[in-house]
């Protein structure tokens, strides 16, 4: 059967054939840009910015974080370093010698052997001892972990520097490994005789005292404001559980 130009078959093959052919010229789908179903080409949704959001909020926690430890392990080490340079030093020149008058009577150097804890209290209990300062240094250590408080690094620094130099005594000085004396050289009138690991932890110490009592906390919350977002968690409650009801 011919048909011709304005017939009825010819309209028809034309209504049927003809986007095709149109739509196969641009992208071979069918569709100007659309894929085979019909729909639009998924693009980058909003949760790909959130997540390169949160994403980079976890990137920056932890570099700041890296940043605490390394004053941590820097105050540490000085403190360190400090107690042991003049550990060698007294004994090298003042063990079995006179006594040194810094300040009269008030402030003098003179070694002595602590087989002790700080300031010659528990001479029975050196093993004791030695195994508290090495618990105290695996716990800042474990704590170091979530930090973001720089007071909070110099505490725990002065803290870990301290317990690190009398274990340092502990394990290398006589009369025996675990039970080594400490030694101790600054003799205050009326007081006790110590050494400068003993001073890092006593500031180290009254530094975390200070710091919890301000309600600071090692990763850089307050104890105020997680009580504030308690009490607010704890109003929003009755409000949700009332809306969910109405909904229901």
């Amino acid at each position: 059967m011919i048909s011709t130009p304005g017939s009825h078959q010819t309209q028809d093959g034309a209504a049927q054939g003809g986007p095709t052919r149109h739509g196969a010229g641009r992208d071979g789908t069918g569709q100007d840009g659309a894929g085979q179903d019909g729909t639009a080409p998924a693009g980058p949704g909003p949760g790909a910015a959130a997540e390169d959001g949160t994403a980079e909020d976890r990137d920056g926690r932890a570099a700041h974080r890296r940043r605490r430890v390394a004053v941590l392990l820097a105050v540490a080490l000085v403190a360190y370093l400090v107690d042991l340079g003049s550990k060698l030093l007294v004994v090298s020149g003042l063990e079995g010698h006179a006594p040194i008058r810094v300040i009269g009577d008030v402030l003098t150097f003179q070694v002595i052997r602590n087989p002790g804890a700080a300031f010659g209290m528990g001479q029975a209990l050196t093993i004791v001892f030695t195994l508290i300062a090495a618990s105290v240094i695996v716990v800042i250590w474990r704590i170091a972990r979530k930090l973001h408080s720089l007071p909070w690094a110099v505490a725990l620094g002065l803290l870990l520097g301290g317990a690190l130099g009398n274990l340092t005594d502990r394990l290398f000085r006589g009369p025996a490994v675990f039970r080594g004396h400490v030694v101790d050289f600054v003799s205050l009138q009326h007081f006790a005789v110590f050494n400068l690991a003993d001073s890092a932890i006593v500031c180290g110490g009254v530094l975390v005292v200070l710091l919890s009592f301000r309600g600071s906390n090692p990763d850089g919350t307050v104890h105020r404001d997680r009580d504030d977002r308690g009490d607010r968690d704890a109003a929003e409650e009755p409000a949700g559980a009332a809306e969910e009801g109405r909904q229901g």
